[in-house]
């Protein structure tokens, strides 16, 4: 359908006050990306992933964020020849990938349709996830046999899909759900901040990206922080703990869902 200037006029613009707080939030969220919106997203899912992870080890005493635990305990039990466990980690691998997919299938999707809730669908996903794992975990956690593959599995898909938001939104540049490269990366720019340029050697200068060093120092700190309230939440409240994280992620996701159906809405009604 070919659209007149004045519609499209009309469509692209904002449907509501442009309060800070929305623009913020669709700035956060949306299709046009800056790189202070994208620490800035990097900064609350490494939050949230870290309260997840460390929610997810006092549900079910067992990480799901990062593969390289799961693949190393698939490892050991395979020759202690604990098949459970290897069946487990298994199901962990294949629900973080299948995350990963799920999240590169919505994101593409929406980039073909050129939406405005591009990445905000993913997370709004996970918001839902995180939602019914608050509600229904403390029920199902009394059918022990299922309660902790289905745990695992669940927050591994969670973890998956949110690690790919933030890679497809940053060019992979961001990562949230673990730490171990954002420290490595760390350890490089504290070793280019503190070498020594020699005046007398003929050679280029080694110098740190302060800017860089900053965004992976507060991505660490931010996960360590989502861990302890995650693990505080869990010991105080339970599995209602997850209610706030899914709320945050709506409110900072929808309004570029908004946008899209709003706009939809107007160019049927026209």
């Amino acid at each position: 359908m070919v659209l007149s200037a004045e519609l499209r006029t009309r469509i692209h613009a904002r449907p509501y006050p442009m309060g800070m707080p929305i623009e913020y939030a669709r700035r956060l969220t949306g299709r046009e990306r800056t790189a202070e919106a994208n620490a800035h997203l990097g900064y609350f899912l490494a939050f949230v992933a870290g309260a997840t992870n460390a929610g997810g080890f006092l549900a079910v005493h067992q990480y799901t964020s990062h593969m390289t635990g799961i693949a190393s305990s698939m490892a050991d039990s395979l020759a202690l020849g604990q098949r459970d466990v290897v069946l487990s980690g298994i199901g962990g691998l294949a629900f973080f990938i299948l995350g990963a997919t799920t999240s590169s299938m919505l994101v593409n999707y929406a980039r073909r349709r050129r939406l405005s809730s591009v990445y905000a669908i993913p997370l709004l996903m996970e918001a839902a996830l995180l939602l019914c794992f608050g509600v229904a975990g403390a029920r199902l956690q009394q059918v022990h046999a299922l309660f902790v593959p289905a745990t695992v599995m669940l927050l591994c898909f969670i973890m998956g899909l949110q690690n790919a938001v933030i890679s497809k939104v940053s060019r992979s540049e961001i990562r949230t759900t673990h730490i171990t490269g954002t420290v490595t990366d760390i350890g490089i720019e504290l070793g280019r901040l503190l070498y020594w340029n020699h005046p007398r050697v003929g050679q280029p200068k080694v110098w740190a990206n302060r800017a860089r060093l900053r965004l992976l120092s507060a991505l660490a700190s931010c996960f360590f922080l989502g861990g302890v309230a995650g693990a505080l939440g869990f010991k105080h409240v339970g599995f209602l703990c997850t209610v706030p994280l899914a709320i945050a992620l709506v409110v900072l996701a929808c309004v570029p869902a908004i946008d899209d159906l709003l706009r939809g809405f107007q160019a049927d009604r026209n």
